[in-house]
């Protein structure tokens, strides 16, 4: 069993993602950031960092913080969405750092200058924006070739999908990124994922 801490973001519904199309027992603890669950001082001996995700692994005793970390920890755990080969595991590997490192902060940029911030900042939006557009075309040209970000499905495409997902929220179109448009049509058809973006409730 897992003890899995989460909210509803991106970062939180990577991980319910993987864990359903794992096929992994998990129960949820919901750490709603609203209310600064996350400074708790319980919370904060699971991830020292104070944020979202967290597991702990009751099988293994293993805990893990870090969303791209605890992909990987699944993966290698079951033996699956990641290639043993090391070719195949570091295309994957590379694509699940882009989304740690571009995807996800810049995306999280745009939200919150657009959505979230106290006073819009034109040159603010229009950077994030700019710089999101561009990691479109990104995973686009890569996916005008292969059906998965990696070609197989994998836990590059599950740490990228929840951030893609969200288009619409951040005031954009997938309109000229018709691969990536297909892409995340095909994801969100998939049971599992449709189950792990339901992941808390609350």
């Amino acid at each position: 069993m897992i003890d899995f801490y989460t909210f509803t973001t991106p970062n939180g519904r990577k991980v319910s993602i993987a864990l359903e199309e794992l096929g992994l027992a998990y129960n949820v603890h919901t750490i709603d950031i609203r209310k600064n669950d996350q400074f708790a001082p319980e919370f904060i001996a699971i991830n020292p960092n104070s944020k979202i995700p967290a597991i702990i692994d009751q099988e293994t005793g293993i805990t893990v913080f870090e969303s791209g970390a605890i992909l990987l920890y699944l993966a290698e755990k079951t033996g699956k969405l990641l290639p043993t080969a090391t070719a195949d595991k570091y295309q994957v590997i590379q694509w699940l750092m882009f989304q740690m490192a571009s995807v996800g902060p810049m995306f999280g940029q745009l939200n919150h200058f657009r959505r979230y911030a106290p006073e819009q900042i034109p040159y603010a939006i229009d950077r994030y924006e700019k710089e999101t557009l561009r990691l479109y075309n990104v995973l686009d040209q890569q996916l005008a070739t292969k059906e998965f970000i990696s070609g197989e499905y994998s836990i590059a495409d599950i740490a990228i999908y929840p951030w893609a997902a969200i288009y619409e929220f951040q005031g954009l179109t997938l309109d000229r990124h018709p691969h990536l448009q297909r892409w995340v049509t095909t994801l969100a058809a998939r049971p599992a994922v449709q189950q792990g973006m339901l992941v808390p409730t609350a």
